[in-house]
């Protein structure tokens, strides 16, 4: 589980994020960068955080017809991000698109992973959008339908990760948000959990925003979860 928390880099300015990064230390994470951050920054900003030796999943959720998410994620590629995703809603033939997208860059691709069902909606705001399955099962099926496109795995809730993990097998990669070390606020993630039962849950990847940002010491309390990570894994 060597560097397996993700920090997501949630500001508005790239300046922010940039004063914030340097207080890491590179070999106890990855950096996320989302909708936001990457529409203020662009591929500029994703360069300076290669050029402090942080890996980068870029958290887009692409979304679209298959030849549009085609092109979006060789532009990921060619931007040299280690992690990309894409909604598994979009459908079989868009998540064949991406992957087959990547196929030309072999191991220097991003990890493409899908989105299931994002950890801010709750189980009644799922069946108000029309989806007749329990959220569970949703999450499920998307994932069936990611693996079966050939996805390095998606990107769940650590409650979700158990059935998955038993569902889709031991290397499909579970990437969690909504992680919270003890006695943190739960802000807006309706589905939380810890770093020590995430990993115990099956989540290979764990993403902490405000955890980390707003502590007065982010390496060490990166340094302590990564340490409560490793005994539980080994």
């Amino acid at each position: 589980m060597k560097k397996s928390i993700i920090v997501a880099l949630d500001y508005a300015k790239p300046a922010d994020a940039l004063r914030f990064v340097d207080s890491l230390d590179p070999s106890e994470c990855r950096l996320k960068v989302g909708k936001e951050l990457f529409t203020a920054g662009g591929p500029d900003l994703v360069q300076a955080l290669h050029a402090r030796d942080f890996d980068v999943f870029l958290d887009l959720k692409f979304h679209d017809i298959p030849n549009t998410v085609a092109k979006a994620v060789t532009a990921a590629a060619e931007l040299g991000v280690w992690m990309v995703n894409v909604h598994a809603s979009g459908g079989q033939e868009m998540m064949l698109a991406a992957r087959d997208a990547l196929i030309p860059y072999g191991d220097k691709a991003p990890i493409l992973i899908a989105v299931t069902v994002l950890t801010s909606m709750s189980a009644e705001q799922l069946a108000a959008t029309g989806v007749t399955r329990t959220l569970p099962e949703q999450v499920l099926a998307l994932a069936q339908n990611a693996k079966g496109a050939g996805l390095a795995g998606v990107v769940c809730s650590a409650q979700e990760a158990t059935i998955l993990r038993n569902a889709l097998g031991p290397e499909f990669l579970l990437v969690t948000p909504g992680i919270r070390p003890t006695n943190s606020d739960n802000h807006d993630q309706k589905r939380v959990m810890s770093p020590g039962d995430a990993v115990k849950a099956g989540a290979n990847f764990l993403v902490m925003g405000r955890p980390i940002r707003e502590n007065s010491q982010p390496n060490q309390l990166l340094s302590a979860i990564n340490h409560e990570i490793s005994a539980i894994s080994s």
